[in-house]
């Protein structure tokens, strides 16, 4: 990641390409089983769990985004995780439906090699992890840590029992006396699932300046573009009786005044994303760690300072990166009743990246709807 906006595009990876989305290569993806990046201290079935409906999290996306100027961040990378039901988007605000961990390692670890990766695939065929290579399982389903064994096999791995039971209706039923028996060929892990978000490698590219300069105007500095009627005449048509009979209770000038203001506010604060967006309308991702602030799609429900908690650590917490709604168009999650909706997902990490590599550390995410207005 450099400076300036940094914009994200999903880019599907094909079965030749697919091997770059592994952790060795440090992929920035949507979809698919987290690649881990550290071994040591990642997040628990637990803390990967829908705070409203208590139901796994899948895994969203993960973005590669070292800081050069941190040895101890040569890697880092950010996690995103989500609920996969619908109902549970209902609400705007933090965490909710979803969560964010940070873990970052130096250059000289247990892990990887100081080196590049090859840009060559690896040889062999590409199968999905079972385990880390520090030994921990990973569930066969989400593949996050699986510390619950199959009583039966006692070789396949999962987060809980909803995972265990989906993964027992998807084929594991046939196969785990085999285990049992001692059959490798019969641990095969399908590399895809119902659970599972489709998978997407994620291509990074600067933002045209002159995309920004055009959306540069701040919406507080114009007057609001539609204005009350002072005619006493119209003032008491508001106070009228309407076409039901009911009759309604005037409201004041200041109150009218107030009133178009917002929707006025509202309505360019709307604007500008469109127009910021429109220079590149298939963005997924907008990272600008400390700089630019977020794009918001709505003058309604943006965090105040006092709303965004500071780090473990004690240190403030600064703006990133933001997740935009056109990720909705590549997760397959349109369903003729109610379905996973956002306007933008906002994710905010500790501005001094603690942590030594040793554990993966939650950050802070907000979720902000489109108002009831906004096209």
């Amino acid at each position: 990641m450099a400076g300036g906006v940094e914009l994200g595009f999903a880019e599907a990876a094909g079965p030749d390409g697919a091997w770059r989305l592994r952790s060795p290569y440090f992929p920035s993806k949507v979809g698919g089983r987290p690649a881990w990046l550290g071994e040591a201290g990642l997040p628990g079935p637990s803390a990967l769990r829908c705070s409203r409906c208590q139901q796994p999290l899948a895994f969203l996306l993960q973005l590669y985004a070292p800081l050069p100027a941190r040895p101890d961040a040569f890697h880092r990378t950010l996690f995103v995780f989500a609920c996969r039901g619908a109902a549970c988007y209902r609400l705007q605000g933090p965490r909710g439906p979803l969560c964010v961990f940070r873990n970052q390692l130096p250059r000289r670890n247990d892990t990887y090699p100081e080196e590049p990766p090859p840009e060559e695939p690896p040889p062999g065929p590409l199968v999905p992890p079972r385990q880390l290579r520090s030994g921990a399982a990973l569930c066969r389903i989400c593949g996050c840590l699986g510390p619950r064994l199959c009583g039966r096999c006692r070789r396949a791995a999962y987060c809980g029992p909803q995972h265990q039971a989906l993964d027992w209706r998807g084929g594991h039923r046939r196969n785990c006396g085999k285990l049992a028996a001692g059959d490798e060929a019969a641990d095969a892990i399908p590399e895809h699932n119902e659970f599972l978000f489709p998978e997407y490698e994620i291509l990074i590219e600067p933002e045209e300046p002159e995309c920004a300069a055009e959306s540069s105007a701040d919406p507080g500095d114009e007057q609001g573009g539609v204005e009350t009627s002072k005619d006493p005449k119209e003032q008491e048509e508001l106070g009228a009786t309407g076409s039901a009979g009911e009759t309604f209770q005037s409201l004041d000038e200041e109150t009218l005044e107030a009133m178009a203001k917002h929707e006025t506010e509202e309505d360019k604060i709307f604007q500008m994303f469109k127009e910021r967006v429109a220079a590149e309308p298939e963005q997924i991702i907008r990272y600008c760690r400390g700089g630019e602030g977020p794009v918001w799609v709505s003058g309604e429900n943006i965090p105040e300072e006092k709303d965004i908690p500071n780090c473990s650590c004690g240190a403030r917490r600064i703006f990133e990166f933001q997740i935009m709604p056109q990720l909705l168009n590549h997760l397959q999650v349109d369903s003729l009743g109610e379905s996973i909706d956002w306007g933008t997902l906002v994710v905010f990490t500790c501005a001094e990246s603690c942590g030594e590599g040793k554990e993966y550390l939650e950050e802070f995410i907000w979720k902000q709807d489109f108002s009831a207005g906004s096209g």
